[in-house]
């Protein structure tokens, strides 16, 4: 008897989701709770899970197909799955290579899941044209990550690179014919739906809000003094790098508070205003920009900050945040500085009002308070904000405080 896998819920209001791969082929073995399809929706990549054990007998859309939730888009039939022609075959080829113990077959170990791969991890493997089964997986349930397939790529070229009498392998993929002279070529990709989702987003926000930008620098010399003095400590304490981004949402919202109007949202003809922050951080994914967010940063230490960045992070690169750690927040800082951005005017996450734009670190010349020039590690600062709740005067106030509570870090400690 066959049964039905259904998209699962994808989170509050979210009704709908695009198919953007395979991850099981019908006639193969899986185990209860493995994933056999992944999602994109407005937000992330969501893998479907199989419900029983068994073999996939039959899928019901095609990639690049928009099903709603609730929908059926597989089967699954009892038992396990018969070996093909193509199974057999790969199954004799390590015999003819050299002697090796026997490893389990999928069916041998319903739950395993040595190469169930992500999206992003898929790409990668393809690109860099490594054997994934003979990868160890640091990832959830020993899942390969990126991570996983760069290092062993890099081992990959180092040992194609050394000195050795075997031929080297090769190539995982035939190379592309050159162009012809003066050809000209285009290609077009559908959009992802989190790439949608991210326009529509944006746009909808330059066309509701009243966008302005006010800028500031901030002499990074005490953070960075500071950071070199306890960075050590830190990490043998917390066992987390201390980085910039502590810094900043620790003086993100101490500003917040003594400027509240930032903190804020417009509903309909209200305002909608809040006694904590909840600090949306924007993190490079393989699809686009996701914005994890820090619920109660204003009571979290320095070490739990960085600790919930760093977890976010990685997750990010691997596809594994979920809805609901994306939704929410009251204020969002977004680090362009990575990219080696110098300026910029960031645009706000709506509903929230305000967005900070961090930038990158550069020596500049600066007369100091006894009239001296010197040549001082400098960061722009940038608050876009929406005119219609936060005037001027606040938004230039909010952004001064970050910047006095960043040149000198004891107000953080002290609260001032």
């Amino acid at each position: 008897m066959a049964t039905d896998v259904e998209v699962p819920t994808l989170g509050e209001s979210i009704t709908e989701a695009t198919l953007g791969e395979w991850l099981k082929q019908p006639g193969d073995a899986v185990g209860r709770d493995e994933p056999i399809a992944s999602l994109e929706t407005d937000k992330v990549a969501v893998e479907v899970p199989s419900p029983v054990a068994g073999t996939l007998s039959e899928q019901l859309v095609a990639v690049g197909d928009t099903i709603e939730v609730g929908a059926v888009i597989a089967r699954i039939g009892d038992g396990a799955a018969a070996p093909s022609p193509k199974a057999e075959a790969k199954e004799a080829a390590p015999a003819k290579q050299a002697p090796a113990p026997a490893a389990p077959t999928p069916a041998a170990d319903e739950d395993s899941q040595p190469l169930t791969l992500s999206p992003a991890v898929r790409r990668l493997v393809l690109e860099h044209g490594v054997d994934p089964s003979k990868i160890a997986g640091t990832g959830k349930d020993g899942r390969l990550t990126k991570d996983d397939v760069l290092a062993a790529a890099k081992a990959e070229k180092g040992q194609a690179s050394a000195p050795s009498a075997a031929p080297a392998p090769p190539p995982a993929a035939p190379a592309p014919e050159p162009a012809v002279a003066g050809e000209r070529r285009e290609e077009r990709v559908r959009m992802t739906r989190l790439r949608q989702t991210i326009a529509r987003r944006l746009k909808d926000a330059q066309d509701t809000a009243a966008l302005l930008t006010t800028f500031n620098d901030v002499d990074m010399t005490a953070v960075m003094d500071a950071r070199s003095q306890y960075k050590e400590l830190f990490e043998k304490k917390h066992g987390i790098r201390l980085g910039f981004m502590g810094f900043f949402v620790k003086a993100a919202c101490l500003a917040l508070r003594d400027v509240p109007s930032v903190n804020a949202q417009i509903e309909g003809e209200e305002i909608v205003y809040r006694d904590y922050v909840d600090v949306s951080v924007a993190v490079s994914a393989p699809n686009g920009l996701v914005v994890p967010v820090i619920r109660n940063a204003e009571s979290m230490s320095f070490a739990e900050i960085e600790t919930t960045i760093a977890d976010f992070g990685q997750r990010a690169k691997d596809g594994t945040l979920s809805m609901d750690e994306m939704r929410g927040g009251t204020f969002t800082i977004s680090n362009g500085g990575v990219f080696g951005s110098l300026l910029s005017t960031p645009i706000i996450n709506p509903p929230q009002s305000a967005v900070l734009g961090m930038h990158r670190i550069e020596k500049r010349p600066v007369v100091l308070p006894d009239g001296s020039i010197a040549a001082r590690p400098m960061m722009y600062l940038a608050l876009s904000y929406d005119h219609r709740l936060i005037d001027g005067r606040e938004a230039v106030t909010a952004l001064v405080r970050m910047k006095e509570a960043l040149e000198d870090p004891m107000r953080l400690l002290i609260d001032l």
